[in-house]
Order: C-alpha cells, then sequence, then structure tokens
C-alpha cells in the first residue's frame, strides 16, 4: 500500500538571523588578562617557607663516622664472588654466588685454602650466610629457597621465603635477613616465619641496598654492607637507626677491582675483636681497626 504524501508545514523553525558582528562592550578579545602579581608573590613566599621549615624539621643525622687501619691481611679466592662471611671456630666460613659457581666453604684462617666446599645446584644464586645452634644457614637470591647445613657441609634441611634474600645472620634467637632494600626481617629459626621487621633510617631517611650482615653480640648492633659502596652501617636492631657510619674509601683500590667486583662480606673477629672485611672477587680479607673520623 502506498505511503500518504506529507503535507508541507509552516512549523518547521524560520532560519536563524545572521550572527552579529559587533563586539561586546568591555576589554577586546585580544587584551591579555592582567597578572595579580600581589597572589604570585603570596605563593611564592608560602613556598618557599614551607621548603624552608622542611629542612630546618628534617631529622639531623647525627651518627659518628668511623674511618679504619687494616691490621692484617688474610689470602681470599680471588674467584669467590662472596655473599656471605662469617668466622667460628678458628675457621672462615663464606657462601658465593653466580649461577654455577655458588658455594659454602670452610676456609683454613691464615692460608685462605679451600678445606672443604659444597657446590649448589646451578639453579641456586647463593647469598648470606650465617651460624645459628650449630648448623649453618644460606640464603639463595631469588629462588625463595634457603639450606641448612650441619659442620660437614652435610645437607640437613632446607626453608623456603618471600622475597629476595641477600644477607643473613643471627642474634641467637632469630635469624635475620635483608633483601636488598631498607627493610631488615628477623625470622623464627624453627618455622622462618617473620617475627618482626625494622626499616633502616639514617638521620629519618631510609636507607636501601642493605646486603651482608653481621650481628655483634658485644655491642647488640648489626652491621651491614651497603651494596655498591664502600660502606659498611652499624645499626641499632630495635629502632632501625643508623648508630655509625664506616668509610672504607681506598682500602681495596678501585682500579684493581674487576668487573662487578665490590665490597661485600663481613665478619666478627672474637679473639682480635675486630672486624673482617673483603669483597667479590676480592683477593684480601681485611682485619680494619675502626678509627672515629676527626
Amino acid at each position: 500500500m502506498a505511503k500518504p504524501k506529507r503535507r508541507k508545514s509552516n512549523a518547521f523553525p524560520p532560519p536563524a538571523e545572521p550572527a552579529t558582528t559587533q563586539r561586546p562592550v568591555g576589554p577586546t578579545y585580544d587584551a591579555k588578562p592582567k597578572v595579580r602579581w600581589g597572589l604570585v608573590v603570596l605563593f611564592l613566599t608560602i613556598a618557599l617557607g614551607g621548603t624552608y621549615l622542611a629542612i630546618a624539621l628534617r631529622p639531623k643525622n647525627d651518627a659518628p663516622r668511623f674511618t679504619y687501619k687494616v691490621k692484617k691481611k688474610y689470602r681470599h679466592d680471588e674467584a669467590a664472588f662472596t655473599q656471605g662471611l662469617l668466622v667460628d671456630n678458628g675457621f672462615v666460613w663464606e657462601s658465593t654466588g653466580r649461577n654455577g659457581q655458588s658455594t659454602v666453604r670452610k676456609i683454613d684462617f691464615e692460608s685462605g685454602e679451600v678445606l672443604s666446599k659444597i657446590d649448589l645446584d646451578e639453579k641456586y644464586f647463593g647469598e648470606g650466610l650465617t651460624f645459628h645452634n650449630d648448623k649453618l644457614y644460606q640464603l639463595t637470591w631469588k629462588s625463595g629457597q634457603g639450606f641448612v647445613y650441619d659442620r660437614d657441609l652435610k645437607q640437613v634441611d632446607k626453608f623456603e621465603y618471600e622475597g629476595e634474600g641477600w644477607g643473613l645472620t643471627s642474634d641467637g634467637e632469630s635469624l635475620i635477613m635483608s633483601n636488598g632494600t631498607a627493610e631488615i626481617r628477623f625470622l623464627d629459626p624453627e618455622t622462618f616465619e617473620i617475627r618482626r621487621t625494622i626499616r633502616v633510617r639514617r638521620g629519618g631517611v631510609r636507607v636501601g641496598r642493605l646486603n651482608e650482615l653481621e650481628y655483634v653480640a658485644g655491642t647488640g648492633k648489626i652491621f651491614a654492607n651497603v651494596y655498591q659502596t664502600d660502606f659498611v652501617y652499624e645499626i641499632d636492631p630495635k629502632t632501625g637507626d643508623v648508630t655509625s657510619l664506616i668509610d672504607l674509601s681506598g682500602m681495596w683500590p678501585m682500579r684493581q677491582r674487576p668487573v662487578d667486583a665490590v665490597l661485600n662480606g663481613i665478619a666478627f673477629n672474637d679473639e682480635t675483636r675486630r672486624l673482617l672485611v673483603t669483597g667479590k672477587l676480592c683477593p684480601t680479607i681485611y682485619e680494619i681497626e675502626l678509627i672515629p673520623e676527626d
């Protein structure tokens, strides 16, 4: 059926009137707005005042600084990519890293000879090492896997943890672990659950890249290498505050270091009451005396 034709409607809106070319009364379109300099000055005053106030109120870093004096040198395997270092029962014990090269070693103190060692599977990158209750505990970097050994370097247990593993030490009650950040965890040595955590601060500011750890019972403090620097921090395990800074610059000259070689490895010699420090791919273990900086 044919559709009826539509009738033309007069109700359609008429064409719009042409837009007027008359400009509104007031300033012309190309006139620039006036700058309110008073408000600008007020804003800058508030901003600068707040900055200076923040600086004035920022916690000051009053931690003492130490330099060192080398008292004795011991031989060290310059192929060892040192991750963990400790002295116990007259021997040096060491964990080394890199996939396919990771080990745990028992070393003669005086000669540097490796007396015995165990090789990790090449899928593991060895990290921190410590004694706890007459057993050796070792971390790995990104595997979330730790291992437990007896003094004959026989694996007797293993454990798991979250995140990366870097440094490891013990205060006799907890395993103390770093993960490359400003965070240090205290783990239950039986269940490996996190008992508590501290965030390390220097002058109120968090510091990261904490690596190898050493707990010194005589001081009740944790010593930590700062990765890719020549600094060691002494840390209060209760508060996380840096209580002193040890500058080891020049001890192992930069020009003598191969690629990837950095200071890493802290141990405490109970007999001499001094720190032992070395580095990844370093030919020497240095026994040092701490000297306050002027």
